[in-house]
């Protein structure tokens, strides 16, 4: 689905916990994840600091969107 949607010319930013998965489905920008259970959170950390790990994890992939890529690319 990722790469049908870019070929309609419209980016997609593939999060995810698993990258080589992402890679496999063809996703040419990937932002890993945190945790299988809890890809864009931690409930173990206090309100703040998650809510900043999320701040963070998002602001990634609004600039991995906004970012040219050619080929598969990983957005550490």
């Amino acid at each position: 689905m990722v790469k049908e949607i870019e070929r309609a010319g419209i980016p997609v930013v593939h999060v995810c916990t698993v990258t080589p998965i992402s890679m496999t489905v063809g996703a040419n920008r990937i932002v890993p994840a945190v945790a299988i259970p809890h890809p864009l959170g931690n409930p173990a950390l206090e309100a703040g600091e998650e809510k900043a790990l999320r701040r963070k994890l998002v602001e990634k992939a609004l600039g991995a969107l906004t970012t040219e890529v050619d080929g598969q690319t990983i957005f550490e």
